[in-house]
């Protein structure tokens, strides 16, 4: 069971994440790391790291705002609002997405399985010129 420093570490961690310091992440994910999210299935901390070097190649600022966080034995989750600004998103204005992450946790503190909870939508595809006019349109049908 890893330290209760673990998940405080991870969380700090993403805050200091962007295009400089993805080689960092072996600090915070095993070799074997498998990360999922609505868009996205990797296996491996090299592959991770490609994907958070282009993810974060445009991005002007990414702050997280950690809420509940729970951790029992080497599972933890934690639930978070992300605030981002891309240039060709929004344009340029800063995007919110609130969205939580479920982790596991090895002996040394850092993580092997990461898996991320959040509305695709609300974080990308609303944001695009067309593709944003639909969704958007098609949300207010909805509810």
């Amino acid at each position: 069971m890893p330290n209760d420093q673990a998940l405080a570490n991870f969380c700090a961690f993403f805050n200091k994440l962007d295009n400089t310091c993805t080689e960092k992440l072996y600090e915070v994910y095993t070799e074997e790391i498998v990360f999922n999210d609505p868009l996205h299935h990797i296996e491996g901390r090299v592959a991770l790291e490609r994907y958070f070097a282009t993810m974060y190649e445009n991005v002007e600022r990414c702050q997280f705002t950690y809420h509940t966080q729970q951790q029992l034995a080497n599972q933890a989750f934690v639930t978070w609002t992300m605030e981002f600004v891309h240039p060709r998103l929004a344009h340029g204005k800063p995007i919110s997405v609130a969205g939580c992450s479920a982790l596991t946790f090895e002996q040394d503190g850092r993580v092997s399985k990461h898996r991320d909870y959040f509305d695709a939508g609300a974080m990308l595809y609303e944001h695009l010129p067309v593709m944003g006019r639909i969704i958007r349109w098609l949300k207010r049908r909805i509810s």
